[in-house]
């Protein structure tokens, strides 16, 4: 009997070999990174998956757009700052649900009610009427937290006017539901970032922590402005900041956070504030409200939070950068 195998087994063979290897290289479990543009910004996800998740990732942030976006027309918010009769759906009511109490914990400093105030200030979604004391006064009676209500299926606000602006919150909430359709496919090592804000599982590539960069608050931006780096796994983290979104009037540098509770732009030494959290949108909400409520607040707010980090860049009296950070912060610079 011949032993000599016949070329088309061999043929066979080196098909069946070549195709069990691009197989195994395109379903291997490596790191993967998918980036793009959503809510006028940038995003970058890195997660450790056998697929690429582009679509399930876009298809996360477009429900996040159309729920929550004030500059989507067909959004629900949208639908509600035009008192049209609409049952909101389940992410607008998570994200109302935990803007109302965090509100409630900071007094008032976060609130989304904000948006006629931003919008007469120059800085929100739709131009508004030249603010001046007048105007302002008259603004804020229909702006507070407490002025509106999710109550028998519906958001019922006391005045029509009243107007909704999730900016300071929709960023991270996002980054959490794509965080939680990750977990869902069983990923434990990825990194979302979205417009700055940011969540963390598991371990990047070289198998440490995400190491995470603080911006150094430069009006310019450039490759060298960072300000520390901190390393974190299973953590959320958030940064707000004056110093990069102001217009001038006349000679006055007018700042982009707006104090709900006086109607004016902060006046205060704080540039910056990073908050690391459990969750993405408590981060980002609080990162907003402590650039209202400036460093001393801030700081008795965290101290009273044993569950969130805080990392504030201020300017000194001799206008230098000065940082004051809690005990966790710290260590999550300089332990990893």
């Amino acid at each position: 009997m011949s032993s000599t195998i016949k070329p088309w087994k061999i043929a066979f063979l080196i098909f069946l070999i070549i195709g069990t290897i691009y197989i195994l290289k395109n379903n291997s479990v490596t790191y993967k990174s998918n980036s793009g543009k959503i809510f006028g910004t940038y995003y970058n996800i890195i997660y450790k998956h056998k697929n690429d998740l582009k679509q399930d990732i876009v298809n996360v942030l477009n429900s996040v757009d159309n729920s929550l976006s004030p500059f989507n027309k067909n959004s629900i918010i949208t639908a509600i700052n035009e008192n049209r009769d609409i049952v909101p759906d389940s992410m607008f009511l998570r994200v109302f649900s935990m803007a109302q109490h965090i509100s409630n914990e900071t007094e008032g400093a976060f609130d989304i009610t904000v948006a006629p105030l931003v919008n007469a200030w120059g800085f929100g979604f739709k131009k508004g009427i030249p603010a001046d004391s007048a105007t302002i006064d008259s603004l804020r009676s229909y702006v507070g937290y407490t002025t509106v209500a999710y109550e028998n299926g519906k958001i019922v606000k006391n005045d029509p006017q009243t107007m909704l602006d999730c900016s300071a919150i929709a960023k991270g909430y996002a980054c959490d539901e794509v965080a939680r359709m990750l977990r869902n496919k069983g990923i434990t090592d990825f990194m979302v970032e979205i417009g700055g804000e940011v969540v963390t599982e598991g371990k990047n590539e070289k198998g440490n922590k995400w190491a995470i960069g603080i911006s150094t608050p430069e009006e310019v931006a450039s490759h060298n402005d960072i300000q520390e780096i901190i390393h974190i796994s299973g953590k959320s983290m958030a940064t707000s900041g004056n110093y990069r979104n102001y217009r001038y009037e006349g000679e006055r540098k007018v700042a982009h956070t707006i104090d709900p509770r006086t109607g004016y732009p902060v006046q205060h030494s704080l540039l910056s504030a990073t908050v690391v959290a459990d969750n993405c949108t408590t981060a980002d909400a609080l990162a907003t409200a402590f650039m209202v409520m400036g460093i001393e607040e801030a700081i008795e707010y965290s101290n009273s939070h044993p569950e969130i980090d805080v990392y504030l860049i201020y300017s000194d009296s001799t206008g230098n950068f000065a940082t004051c950070e809690t005990e966790g912060m710290k260590r999550l610079h300089r332990n990893h």
